[in-house]
């Protein structure tokens, strides 16, 4: 099966998603990454989603991605008196490092690390930024407060706190019992939730040990002041614009959204934009315009993935939801713009050879009007690096491993393809150019260029460029 698009889409599962026929649909309306949020997944559904996936995989003859997405620490505030409060905009509040409150003049909060860290001035998001507090000064089991947006405030209603760097890990032991889990079935990737610090995401890679790509979520306002650190140590991003969009101002996260776009871009690492993209197709069986435009936009800014989140998890029409999204990335990617834009937002290559020989890739493909871009690659590195200049022709990256088929699903553009090492040079050669022709990227006569690392199976070791004509069948 080969996708008429570049741009790959993010299905998360959920009621609405999970039976093997659901499975089937989404994969052939155009799904190639299924994500699996544990913050709603027990481990045995886990599992059985798992081998749902895999048995797809089988029978499609398509690697598919498995995105296990962890839970982190969650924020909450404690019982109120009568279940719930109306707190009225310039009154005076406290908090307390308690888990209930008869007080309506008291909001418990049963997190001694909330008291750790909050300073005065520091800014409380409550229900989704429904409510916002404003402290004015703060001890170590309680902070006093003015409130700045009030309204009705109902128990365990989720707190985020955009000024404080909590002193916590980003995993929860939960999270770590869910790892364990995702890790032992074989998932493709984590991601991880609640990421403050570039040490958030070394914890991780930790952990995984390379059994899995790291995705770092960036929804917190804290991780943007080390962006440029956590890209370093993650294998790819997630602009989660849901959380990010309630501890930012809402005006502030279209320009994020394509700052982190370009800058995972430039080191070729995987940017997935995530939540809200077809929201209204929770309920409608057509999207708002606005929504088809928002999508459209991170099509043209290059992300690697766009992500359905309830749309497909628990919408009442989750295929189409995907078809909607496979259509609207083929026409922005068919449009006469595209191209352009792609290319001028390329990165100036590295000076290592992997970088020079795939910039001379992107030249030599427009120039003699290539195809097809075939990539040997056995740890993806030489995959990603083709993704990384957005070329004009598909990319097919062949690969001995399904744990890097699978894993490179996720990224921009690359038609994965399961096949042995090749012996010799002849081999690279003559099974690049079968394997075109066989998965219906180039007709007899026509040119590819092929890309592999001398000597053969070495990882990372790109050095080698050859042109190639497709022969008579």
């Amino acid at each position: 099966m080969r996708r008429g698009r570049k741009t790959k889409i993010v299905a998360t599962l959920g009621p609405s998603s999970s039976s093997p026929e659901q499975l089937k649909a989404l994969f052939e309306a155009g799904a190639d990454v299924f994500r699996i949020n544990m913050s709603h997944t027990s481990h045995e559904l886990l599992a059985v989603l798992h081998g749902r996936l895999r048995a797809l995989e089988a029978e499609e003859k398509r690697p598919i991605c498995i995105l296990a997405d962890l839970q982190g620490p969650k924020i909450r505030l404690g019982t109120l008196p009568g279940g719930k409060i109306t707190l009225v905009e310039g009154a005076h509040i406290k908090l307390l490092r308690e888990a209930s409150s008869d007080d309506p003049a008291v909001i418990p909060i049963p997190h001694a690390e909330v008291f750790a860290a909050l300073k005065q001035k520091h800014c409380l998001l409550i229900d989704d930024g429904k409510i916002r507090l404003r402290t004015w000064s703060a001890k170590p089991d309680s902070a006093d407060a003015i409130v700045e947006v009030g309204g009705e405030l109902k128990d365990r209603k989720g707190v985020n706190l955009p000024d404080t760097l909590l002193p916590v890990s980003a995993m929860t032991d939960k999270d770590h019992s869910d790892l364990d889990a995702a890790l032992h079935l074989g998932v493709d990737w984590i991601a991880l939730s609640f990421v403050q610090r570039p040490d958030d995401v070394a914890e991780l890679k930790k952990l995984v040990r390379g059994r899995a790509g790291v995705l770092a979520k960036i929804e917190k306002p804290k991780a943007l002041e080390t962006l440029s650190e956590i890209i370093e140590l993650a294998d790819a991003l997630m602009v989660a614009r849901g959380d990010l969009g309630v501890e930012l101002p809402l005006e502030a996260v279209p320009g994020w959204q394509k700052e982190i776009t370009r800058a995972a871009r430039k080191v070729g690492k995987p940017v997935v934009i995530a939540t809200q993209m077809l929201e209204s197709m929770i309920e409608s069986s057509a999207p708002t315009r606005a929504e088809v435009s928002d999508v459209a936009t991170a099509v043209f800014d290059g992300a690697d993935a766009v992500m359905l989140s309830a749309e497909t998890a628990a919408g009442k029409h989750p295929v189409e939801a995907v078809n909607v999204m496979d259509r609207i990335a083929i026409a922005v990617e068919s449009g006469p713009l595209f191209q352009s834009i792609m290319d001028s937002q390329r990165a100036t290559p590295e000076e290592t050879t992997p970088d020079a020989i795939m910039a001379a890739v992107h030249q030599i493909t427009h120039t003699v009007h290539a195809r097809a871009i075939v990539c040997w690659t056995g740890s993806g590195s030489t995959g990603l690096r083709a993704a990384r200049e957005r070329p004009e022709a598909p990319i097919i990256a062949l690969t001995p491993s399904v744990e890097t088929a699978r894993r490179l699903s996720i990224a921009w553009g690359l038609h994965c393809v399961m096949t042995d090492d090749a012996h010799d040079l002849d081999d690279v050669v003559e099974r690049a150019a079968a394997i075109a022709y066989e998965e219906g990227f180039a007709k007899p006569g026509e040119r590819i260029v092929i890309t592999a690392g001398v000597p053969l199976g070495t990882p990372g070791a790109t050095n080698l460029l050859r042109v190639a004509f497709i022969g008579g069948r």
